[in-house]
């Protein structure tokens, strides 16, 4: 189990991989702990980690990594494992690369016809006139960090630029996003070439909007499952989820986010590949209202990763 990472998110993640290691013990699995710490050094139990090909990672049968944001949610530790050819829990590097960085999957879903909020890079050709034309408020995201890390919401013009550039402290990658009023919707999904999807659940915040302190401290949200959206509404959130999931080329796992507005209409927001494993996060509370509990759920996660392994060295590339 791989947590911590280069990232922004270091602290989220080492509360996700101690959760999971929980899990995996509950499920009969021997977790060894390997921490990424903020300066790239990769450590388990006191000492340096010795990375080799051909020999596994500390001869563990698979890794798991529980990193979120870059430098782990991005494809570059996927990367890593593939060329030391071990085994790996989550989505491989293109599905990775692709989802972590919101302007580029959003584009993609542009091009398939998924509906979503409008939206628009910060500093392209035009980007000024199409917030405009989206109203305010608007949302300004850092485009590849999750956790709500570095976002601000902006009611009117005159605070565009100084949230551009708080973004861009982050990641000079910046995306404006135009506001919703729908509810959050969120569906866990599971799988390789087999999806399974959760139960559909509202996300009701008891703060502003979903931030940091909300998603991580006790009582900053509360999760409603099933969403109270309706039969029809629930069954095309989880269809949504799955082509979603299949069209990014995701395996192992991942959470989407919805919109779910008023009139009914099912807006895609976000797919996040190594969603958040904590005590407060989603993605397993969803599975485990669907009837999959936490340690089952972490011990599945092990063995698509290990069929994934099977049927991609099954290929001569």
């Amino acid at each position: 189990m791989i947590r911590g990472g280069r990232s922004s998110e270091h602290p989220v993640s080492l509360r996700s991989g101690a959760a999971v290691a929980d899990g995996l013990r509950a499920a009969g699995h021997e977790a060894v702990d390997v921490v990424i710490e903020r300066d790239g050094r990769w450590i388990s139990d006191g000492a340096d980690v010795e990375l080799r090909a051909a020999g596994g990672l500390l001869g563990c049968d698979a890794a798991f990594p529980v990193l979120h944001g870059p430098f782990g949610e991005d494809g570059t530790v996927q990367g890593l494992l593939e060329c030391l050819d071990v085994p790996y829990v989550g989505p491989g590097v293109l599905a990775a690369s692709v989802t972590i960085d919101k302007l580029v999957f959003k584009r993609l879903l542009r091009d398939r016809g998924v509906a979503q909020v409008d939206f628009c890079a910060a500093g392209e050709e035009g980007w000024r006139e199409r917030v405009e034309r989206m109203g305010f408020p608007v949302w300004v995201k850092p485009s590849r960090l999750g956790s709500s890390v570095g976002i601000l919401k902006v009611s009117e013009p005159g605070g565009l630029d100084a949230a551009v550039e708080a973004a861009r402290g982050y990641d000079p990658r910046v995306i404006v996003e135009a506001h919703c009023e729908g509810l959050e919707v969120e569906c866990s999904v599971i799988g390789n070439d087999d999806v399974v999807t959760s139960l559909p659940g509202q996300v009701v915040v008891q703060a502003e909007w979903y931030h940091y302190a909300a998603k991580y401290e006790p009582g900053g949200m509360q999760l409603l499952v099933p969403a109270p959206i309706g039969d029809q509404a629930m069954a095309r959130v989880r269809a949504l989820a799955t082509d979603v999931y299949r069209s990014c080329g995701c395996t192992g796992l991942a959470r989407c986010d919805f919109f779910v507005e008023p009139g009914g209409d099912i807006l895609v927001n976000e797919l996040n590949t190594i969603p958040g494993f904590t005590e407060t996060s989603v993605f397993a509370k969803l599975f485990e209202a669907t009837g999959v509990p936490y340690p089952e759920l972490c011990d599945r996660l092990v063995a698509l990763a290990l069929e994934r392994y099977e049927t991609e060295r099954s290929y001569e590339y």
